[in-house]
């Protein structure tokens, strides 16, 4: 498995990028997220994931890490493809995702190109919990500018609690006691309210 590739960007478009590294081209397919962060950019890297279908071996890139394992998660549901789950990953954001999915928010999945109903509803069934139980970059938490407030809700998830109801606790607690400065009383006044 290839994992990333560090190079010179020769060749970019909004679908396709080829990154050279130590003389060997390699054509990668990246959604508009991927695009727009490397779009100004000459060299860098792209995390890769090699998909092998019948007929043919296709690369495909990703700027972060987070946008590689929602992709991977997206073509573990059942009649999601790779075009799919990069239309998808061009369509939103891939914290607009995540949070799409974590909420149940069908609507929102539907307005992608290729994502009908039953669809929407498949992913959101199939990746809900798994969503939950993953720790996501910190840019897509409500928690995020807290380093004590994200390590309790670390701390909860890591007990079995879904993201969103850790979430939902963990607010309440320091809504209530704001002064409270120990991620352990945290953890102990959240578990009481749920």
């Amino acid at each position: 498995m290839i994992a990333f590739i560090r190079g010179n960007f020769a060749y970019k478009t909004p679908t396709v990028v080829h990154l050279e590294a130590n003389g060997v081209g390699y054509e990668l397919n990246i959604s508009l997220h991927t695009y727009s962060a490397i779009q100004e950019l000459e060299k860098g890297l792209l995390y890769t994931y090699l998909h092998i279908r019948e007929d043919a071996h296709i690369l495909y890139g990703f700027s972060e890490v987070a946008e590689k394992e929602l992709f991977m998660m997206l073509i573990s549901v059942s009649g999601v493809g790779a075009a799919t789950a990069r239309m998808m990953l061009s369509s939103l954001k891939p914290d607009e995702i995540v949070r799409a999915i974590a909420n149940g928010n069908t609507k929102q999945l539907e307005s992608i190109k290729g994502i009908g109903r039953k669809s929407a509803e498949r992913i959101v069934l199939e990746l809900r919990d798994k969503i939950s139980k993953t720790t996501w970059d910190a840019n897509i938490s409500p928690l995020k500018n807290n380093t004590l407030e994200q390590d309790a809700l670390n701390a909860l998830m890591a007990l079995g609690i879904p993201r969103a109801a850790g979430e939902q606790a963990v607010q309440k607690v320091i809504k209530a006691q704001p002064d409270l400065a120990v991620v352990e009383d945290i953890i102990k006044k959240a578990l009481k309210t749920l």
